[in-house]
């Protein structure tokens, strides 16, 4: 459990700059994610580090036949070629069994077994199955056993600037469902620290859920990286640009123009005679120019 002698932030290990791309492989890559994905491909590069992809595929309902495929065939056609091999979420369940034993070992986590008309209602998991032992025989989820008294977490986020939580006025997150898959904040801590990613660069819609990773990295002794929450893409009806919201998919025929609005809505102020460039051309160029701190400090932003 959390020990209150913990300092903010852990150093980060002595090696060079990686990072990563990380798609949910549930329909096909569009304009948010290719601003998440160039944004965070220039940022390793202009690094001199390497950028790897990640596909994030633990929910199956959720996921469309054929769609990992189809992202890392447009990345491609985009240009964004990743290092290292492609990491699939959905073949590295043993390793999250062993992360989940170990915060169950040290009494991190605990089984709970309400349901989700039980807890309708609450914002914070109300606490009934921390008072009890819960009966693991029946359908139980896991969840993180979060401290009791005031335990701050902070980030000096490269865009959006500092962010500070209180541990302690957040809601015990699920790790392990109770239908059996693991979820997404354990999955993406351990895999982070697994990768030794330096740096995350990612959309500020997941900005509410570095509190718990930074939480879950100290519980099991990981490194912090270095965070940048770009803002997300909003379509004219202020909707976030997303699958869920059908948001059209990349067609790789327009890249050298959708490469240009995505620098330009990153402040990056890329030259106009981007657009008639060759991909070949536009990303040295936007890699030699790449200035993270010209990012908008917003939290979203409407397509241009």
């Amino acid at each position: 459990m959390w020990r209150s002698s913990v300092t903010y932030p852990l150093p980060l290990p002595d090696q060079g700059y990686r990072g990563r791309f990380a798609p949910t492989p549930s329909g096909p890559l569009h304009f948010g994610s290719l601003v998440t994905a160039l944004a965070s491909y220039l940022d390793a590069k202009a690094h001199q580090g390497l950028w790897y992809v990640r596909i994030e595929d633990l929910d199956p309902p959720r996921e469309q036949a054929g769609a990992a495929a189809d992202i890392l065939r447009t990345l491609e056609a985009f240009g964004l070629y990743w290092d290292g091999e492609v990491v699939y979420q959905s073949q590295r369940q043993a390793l999250y069994a062993e992360c989940m034993h170990t915060l169950i070992q040290q009494q991190d986590a605990f089984a709970c077994t309400c349901s989700r008309k039980q807890l309708a209602g609450y914002a914070i998991y109300p606490g009934w199955c921390l008072q009890q032992v819960a009966d693991t025989s029946q359908p139980h989820a896991w969840r993180l056993r979060m401290p009791e008294q005031t335990c701050e977490v902070q980030i000096q986020d490269r865009c959006q600037g500092v962010y500070t939580w209180d541990l302690s006025q957040l809601t015990s997150v699920v790790l392990q469902r109770k239908d059996g898959p693991y979820a997404y904040q354990l999955a993406v801590t351990f895999d982070d620290a697994a990768q030794g990613m330096t740096h995350i660069v990612r959309g500020s819609d997941l900005l509410t859920s570095t509190p718990w990773q930074i939480d879950l990295q100290h519980r099991l002794g990981y490194r912090q990286p270095q965070y940048l929450h770009l803002p997300v893409v909003l379509a004219a009806n202020g909707q976030k640009l997303s699958k869920q919201n059908h948001a059209p998919a990349l067609i790789p025929a327009q890249a050298p123009q959708l490469l240009y609005q995505a620098l330009h809505l990153l402040g990056q102020a890329p030259d106009p005679h981007m657009q008639s460039a060759r991909i070949d051309e536009i990303l040295p160029i936007a890699i030699k120019n790449w200035q993270p701190q010209a990012i908008p400090r917003v939290l979203s932003l409407y397509q241009r």
